[in-house]
């Protein structure tokens, strides 16, 4: 599941997955959050936290995924990743030199150290 999280600066898209993400959830919450955001504001910001109970991401929300950052690569100028899933983190650490914008990966414990990096 994901869902956005509230309290953040209208250029900061801000999301929280936990259970199991289906590509539902991209369609419903992750595109149309990311869109809006984009309409308004040339760079956005990403801040992504994955939930203890995350159980993972089905292979059609991982292609969604794939598809909504290298859709708008260029207008990406911070992303945080709070996670202590260490797959997401190599897979993050992985593909962070594609990614134009800065990019900090935080442990679970940090995720108020990752919002106010995020905001800033």
């Amino acid at each position: 599941m994901i869902e956005q999280l509230p309290n953040f600066p209208e250029n900061v898209v801000a999301i929280l997955c936990s259970g199991r993400v289906t590509k539902a959830d991209y369609d419903s919450v992750l595109v149309p959050a990311v869109e809006d955001a984009l309409k308004k504001h040339e760079k956005v910001r990403i801040y992504y936290e994955i939930a203890p109970d995350f159980l993972g991401i089905d292979p059609g929300a991982m292609f969604e995924d794939f598809k909504v950052g290298m859709g708008h690569l260029s207008r990406w100028e911070r992303i945080a990743l709070v996670t202590d899933v260490d797959w997401i983190k190599h897979t993050m650490q992985l593909f962070s030199f594609i990614t134009p914008g800065e990019m900090k990966l935080f442990p679970g414990s940090q995720a108020d150290a990752a919002r106010a990096w995020i905001t800033a």
